[in-house]
């Protein structure tokens, strides 16, 4: 194996090592994400698990106060009875049961009043209240504002007596823990959720108890609460919890936003595998391009080698036939301007691969001179016009390298009208540029086959190796930072080439 084959074995390589590298990155990345997204659904279970405990104790507590307040009202008419029984009963009855009901009342606030809403008894008021009923406005008052329930009691045809009661200061304090216990418990939910956005609703969905993890802006807002609920509710279905004996609400939950960052990571990824091979497909060609290029510079260099041996030889048999008198001169001219020509194309190859030595140079003499040698070299059938304007245009270019461009448009000239037609070369320019078009009149480029003319291999002829405009297109491009382009080119009746060369600074 060469040493490009070399090179080349060790870029793939090193490419396929990183790729392998990358995508096991990848992979492993996308396994730690599972890990991830696996244990916060265990979380999310636990939690919804401890959400319905909790919520089975706070129904359990508040339906035990309801069984409480239930109790304190049966206890409150059995009293209201006792009263009526005492009320209604003759001289002889044994009263005794009921007298001891109201005495064992010992929490339930009661106050009796007669037919005509006068006090009779008060019992389990507090201080303030006792001193406020002892006056007609102030039992108004403490009857009006102290919650009180209100109990008739028949005792005689359409005579009333009336038991006015309220809850017991246990039963208060118990329904105050009661809420303070909800209050908790929505508290604990949000503060105990699994970084997750939590919105906790009524059994419509609609009024929201309490939020946690989300932004509260979205709350205040009506219309964006909605929504936000309704994607809530879209995505997980809602978990209904009891908040009491009769009543429930829902806790509605979404991915935390981490892990909906998270989820993007996977497309993230892809991006950058396709960035990574994309890179590495540019490498490989950028790196394939440049082992071409020195296979190419170190041929150049070589044929320059070898051609300089052979012409320094013709040189001096050359300098030999010269003295000799029965050779003709013309001829002897025209071996020395081959030979000249020969030094001209190894000076060409081996300045392939080197930095070039640009110099101002005058268009207008390079060109006549190149048609004048090489017209002499093609078939008398082949006509060469020249557009030449009437004084010198200069520009910085090397001479052999700038001549070998003319050779291989003007040969691909004569191939193409089979040696026969009308080269025209017109030499015109603009305020920044210099503009050199080769026109020929021959068979013309297919369109389909236009874009790829000036790619290495593309040939049209039977015979040809399809480097010639690839290596026309390098020397005006990469040395002369010019531009070569295909101006036109119909079917049947020929194709014009445009060189483009920036203006001497000298003449700006």
């Amino acid at each position: 194996m060469n040493i490009y084959g070399k090179k080349r074995a060790w870029t793939w390589a090193v490419l396929i090592i990183v790729g392998i590298t990358f995508l096991a990155m990848v992979l492993y990345v996308n396994y730690l994400m599972d890990k991830i997204v696996e244990h916060e659904r265990s979380k999310m279970t636990i939690w919804a698990d401890a959400i319905h405990r909790r919520a089975d104790l706070v129904a359990y507590t508040d339906n035990f106060f309801s069984q409480i307040a239930e109790d304190q009202e049966r206890r409150a008419k059995l009293i209201g009875q006792a009263f009526m029984k005492i009320a209604t009963s003759d001289i002889d009855d044994d009263i005794t049961i009921y007298l001891d009901l109201i005495a064992d009342n010992k929490t339930i606030p009661c106050i009796l009043l007669d037919k005509n809403g006068c006090l009779t008894e008060t019992n389990n008021l507090d201080s303030a209240e006792l001193a406020a009923v002892k006056t007609p406005e102030g039992l108004k008052k403490v009857l009006a504002e102290g919650d009180y329930q209100k109990i008739p009691i028949n005792y005689y045809e359409d005579n009333y007596i009336y038991l006015y009661y309220k809850e017991s200061k246990i039963y208060t304090q118990l329904r105050s823990m009661l809420s303070d216990l909800l209050e908790s418990f929505f508290s604990e939910i949000v503060n105990n959720a699994p970084s997750l956005p939590v919105i906790i609703t009524d059994s419509t969905q609609s009024f929201v108890y309490t939020y946690g993890n989300i932004d509260s802006n979205l709350i205040r807002n009506s219309q964006l609460c909605k929504k936000v609920i309704e994607d809530m509710r879209s995505n997980n279905p809602p978990i209904k919890i009891a908040l009491g004996a009769n009543s429930y609400g829902y806790v509605l939950y979404q991915e935390s936003y981490l892990m909906q960052t998270m989820r993007l990571f996977p497309i993230a990824q892809i991006i950058i595998l396709i960035l990574f091979a994309c890179l590495a497909y540019f490498y490989i060609v950028r790196m394939l391009s440049l082992e071409q290029n020195q296979v190419w510079v170190g041929m150049s260099k070589e044929t320059a080698h070898q051609l300089g041996t052979p012409i320094s030889s013709l040189m001096a048999w050359t300098e030999l036939l010269k003295e000799e008198e029965h050779i003709d001169k013309n001829v002897l001219m025209e071996i020395d301007k081959d030979i000249s020509h020969l030094e001209t194309i190894a000076q060409r190859f081996s300045k392939i691969g080197s930095i070039s030595t640009l110099q101002v140079e005058n268009l207008n003499v390079i060109i006549t001179d190149f048609v004048a040698y090489f017209k002499n070299r093609t078939s008398s059938k082949v006509i060469f016009i020249l557009n030449l304007p009437p004084y010198d245009i200069e520009v910085q270019l090397s001479k052999h390298l700038f001549e070998w461009v003319l050779e291989n448009l003007c040969k691909n000239a004569v191939d193409a009208m089979n040696g026969a037609g009308t080269i025209t070369i017109t030499l015109h320019e603009d305020t920044k540029n210099v503009y050199i078009d080769v026109a020929d009149t021959g068979k013309g480029i297919e369109p389909k086959a236009q874009k790829a003319i000036f790619k290495p291999g593309f040939t049209t002829k039977e015979r040809g190796w399809g480097l010639g405009l690839t290596l026309t297109k390098r020397i005006i491009n990469d040395y002369h930072k010019g531009k070569i382009e295909l101006l036109n080119s119909v079917v049947g009746k020929g194709s014009s080439f445009r060189v483009t060369l920036k203006k001497s600074e000298t003449k700006r």
